[in-house]
């Protein structure tokens, strides 16, 4: 139904992904057609990236590429919603299609992560993400979420509230952080134990309930960071309650809390080898990751 809504309204060719980054191969093709005008993706916040990856392939230069427009059909599909989009398809492809019949779009910035010039992980291919990466604890929960997927569990809050319990329980280095934040110009910032890079906000969604991790966060500036020094059981009960009734106005603070807005260029370097997701896919472990953000990247329909 919603292929043939989309199809009534443009010359539409329909592909089915079939494997592991296939959507980012498509938007790759998409980006070097003579041809095409707009991307439609169709899924989650993980099959977005990919769409996105394949357009940026070459660089961003949004005057150049097609425009991109998203349908959610994930779990939690917090780009789609970021951009202000309805939750359901069929309601987000009608609001797609008054958009594109007004004519209205908008260019939203991304943010760029790469390995480290100089480190071990210096020869890790550079990737995007639309709306958040994470290093450190978030990221593994990230991981034992996808590995509960895998054995074939539903995607459901209560799986995610599992794994955070059952990534605290066993997180080495709650108490002191590994990881340490270097921006030009700036004195770093140590021992963190989790850092949370975000391109937009909400971070998140709990059902229809939105998350605020760097409420100050925005598809028009740089990149947010909210770093937490400490993760003692009063820390972590006293942060996941700030998240739980955070506003648009006020995120997660404190003594052990660091929050940095509209940041350009900065570097997350680790002691040893921690956890790493990019818009909640788990990308295996690493000693250091350099971040850019992108302004106007990339149009997208809204």
């Amino acid at each position: 139904m919603l292929i043939h809504a989309l199809a009534s309204e443009m010359k539409l060719e329909a592909v089915s992904t079939e494997y592991r980054g296939h959507a980012r191969d498509l938007g790759r093709r998409a980006a070097e057609s003579d041809d095409i005008d707009l991307v439609v993706a169709l899924g989650g916040d993980g099959t977005v990236n990919e769409v996105v990856n394949g357009l940026l392939h070459n660089g961003p230069h949004p005057e150049g590429l097609p425009r991109l427009a998203v349908v959610p059909g994930g779990s939690t599909n917090v780009f789609a919603r970021a951009l202000g989009l309805p939750n359901d398809a069929v309601e987000a492809t009608g609001a797609i299609l008054d958009a594109l019949r007004d004519r209205t779009e908008r260019t939203v910035g991304l943010g760029l992560a790469a390995g480290t010039p100089g480190t071990e992980d210096e020869g890790v291919p550079q990737r995007w993400f639309t709306f958040c990466a994470g290093f450190g604890f978030d990221a593994g929960v990230v991981g034992r979420v996808e590995q509960q997927r895998e054995r074939g569990r539903r995607s459901t809050h209560a799986l995610y509230v599992r794994q955070v319990l059952r990534q605290f329980l066993d997180e080495p280095h709650r108490r002191h952080g590994t990881i340490t934040l270097e921006q030009p110009g700036a004195d770093p910032v140590r021992d963190l134990v989790l850092s949370i890079v975000c391109n937009t906000s909400p971070w998140t969604y709990l059902g229809n309930r939105p998350v605020y991790a760097s409420p100050k966060a925005s598809f028009d500036t740089a990149l947010d960071v909210l770093g937490l020094s400490k993760l003692s059981t009063p820390a972590v009960a006293r942060y996941a309650t700030q998240l739980l009734t955070s506003s648009p106005e006020r995120g997660p603070h404190g003594k052990h809390a660091v929050t940095l807005h509209d940041q350009t260029d900065f570097t997350l370097h680790s002691k040893v080898p921690l956890p790493f997701q990019m818009d909640g896919d788990h990308l295996g472990l690493r000693t250091s990751v350099t971040f850019t953000g992108v302004r106007r990247a990339l149009r997208v329909i809204v």
